[in-house]
């Protein structure tokens, strides 16, 4: 391989019919004599664009076609013509540079046409020269050559990450990876699961226990998931009655007299509540409005008197001491109540963290747009974040997350997008080219990603995803090979 041209962020380079590079793949260029060297990716190819060369397929097709071939040939040019024609340029970005094995970002230097060497780098070797830091593994597939390739769970420590892609391209598939990897590290992770695809995360496919399964819970809001009133606070019930609720004002007022009132005689119940409400001496509107709400409260079954029937946050991270998995069902849950259970959940870990009841923990949301509400997206990523909430985004409507949000991620995942309006938002909000995401992104088969940002070290990589012995469920049932099988017959043929 050749350096042809150079400009700006873009390197041309010139490739032999059997120098096999594709798509997302690295090239190290290198000038011993400077002792310099460039790192740079391919994102697209092309045949060389030469007008003799397109003149002389013209007449040989015309040749061709009109007379009889002679096949000698004793110099071989048509050999040596043969590879000229198939010869490739490979369109690449520069990803950086190392002057004498230092790093630097200045991407000024112009690499000789004569002197410089372009060979293929492999994943094993780009990793060697800009070091990652960290030493939990987290094995998540392979590269286009067959290295097997991880990240670090370091580098998901504290950070925001978007897993994106086309229906039924293997999201939470590599959702479920990073997961079972991080609670294999101790960690404490909450799932908000939308159609029931974490339960098997603790079960094999031949349905033994694996090594996590002791380490997940599975909890459905409203019926193994209930408080009570006076665990979860005046603070997260003023959230639930003004952001869910939406309780006016002067209502939210007299609800707050009437908790203060309960709460200083000791008797803050579900049922102490409703009859003070009843009895309040106050605007009949207003009233009208309070048991509204509070009927809202009572069909949810968030709540409930009984110690017995309850839990707590607390005690749940002090019986999983070496890590563990929350999972919360919100598949069965009408918009209201699942809204309900989502705002709370949030608000009160977000308290627990503040006092340091505790630790931090990674928060895995599937499709967060349905049940997360607008200013919620802000607080994740600078409140929440600072108190330790690591957020990672998981969904098939990449515009459904705000652009603020995609400039602060610190990693992406990216699926096969082929909706043009998908890719500009990625790419619009992404650190990395959009020349680059526009390219790959559409070329990408099933279970195949492209992998942005801290995690990579900036360098973006495309892998396989692994298969996994996890119970996957949450696939899409098939009327024809799920429920007729192969006793169905052709009608017609």
């Amino acid at each position: 391989m050749k350096v042809i041209e150079k400009s700006g962020n873009d390197v041309l380079l010139l490739a032999l019919p059997n120098e096999e590079l594709s798509r997302g793949e690295y090239i190290l260029i290198e000038d011993n004599a400077q002792e310099m060297k460039m790192v740079v990716q391919v994102y697209d190819e092309s045949y060389l664009d030469w007008p003799e060369l397109t003149n002389d397929l013209v007449r040989e097709e015309i040749l061709n076609n009109s007379s009889q071939k002679i096949e000698h040939d004793p110099l071989e040019i048509k050999t040596i013509s043969y590879i000229i024609r198939d010869m490739k340029l490979l369109r690449c970005k520069i990803r950086c540079i190392f002057n004498k094995d230092n790093l630097t970002l200045n991407r000024s230097w112009l690499p000789s046409r004569v002197t410089t060497k372009a060979n293929k780098l492999s994943i094993s070797e780009l990793f060697s020269l800009a070091k990652r830091d960290g030493y939990r593994i987290i094995p998540l597939g392979i590269t286009s050559s067959g290295e097997a390739f991880y990240i670090n769970a370091e580098a998901l420590d504290g950070k925001l990450n978007i897993i994106t892609g086309k229906k039924g391209t293997g999201k939470s598939h590599l959702a479920k990876l990073i997961i079972s990897n991080l609670a294999k590290y101790g960690a404490y992770i909450i799932v908000f699961d939308l159609n029931d695809e974490y339960k098997g995360l603790g079960w094999n496919k031949d349905g033994k226990p694996n090594s996590i399964c002791n380490k997940i819970v599975n909890f459905i809001p409203g019926v193994s998931l209930r408080f009570t009133l006076d665990y979860v606070g005046l603070s997260s019930m003023i959230n639930i009655l003004q952001h869910t609720l939406e309780i006016p004002g002067a209502s939210l007022r007299e609800f707050i007299r009437i908790w203060e009132l309960l709460e200083s005689q000791g008797s803050l119940k579900l049922i102490n509540l409703g009859e003070v409400i009843q009895k309040w001496r106050c605007n009949e509107l207003i009233k009208d409005a309070l048991f509204s709400r509070y009927h809202a409260i009572i069909s949810s079954r968030l709540f409930s008197d009984d110690i017995k029937d309850t839990i707590k946050f607390e005690d749940l991270f002090l019986k999983f001491k070496e890590g563990g998995v929350i999972i919360i069902s919100l598949s069965r849950l009408q918009p209201q109540a699942r809204k309900m259970s989502v705002e709370l959940i949030l608000s009160k870990i977000v308290d627990l963290l503040e006092k340091k009841k505790i630790p931090p923990i990674f928060l895995f949301a599937e499709e967060a747009h349905l049940y997360l509400r607008d200013t919620y997206w802000d607080d994740i990523v600078t409140r929440m974040r600072h108190f330790g909430v690591f957020t990672t985004f998981i969904t098939n409507q990449p515009d459904a997350i705000k652009d603020c949000i995609y400039r602060q991620a610190d990693n992406l995942f990216i699926f096969n997008f082929t909706n043009d309006a998908d890719l500009e938002t990625i790419s619009r909000a992404s650190t990395t080219d959009s020349d680059t995401i526009k390219s790959i992104v559409k070329m990408l088969p099933p279970r195949t990603c492209m992998i942005l940002g801290k995690v990579v070290n900036d360098l973006p990589v495309i892998i396989s995803v692994k298969p996994t012995d996890m119970l996957t469920l949450g696939e899409t049932i098939f009327f024809f090979k799920d429920y007729r099988g192969e006793n169905v017959k052709k009608v017609y043929n």
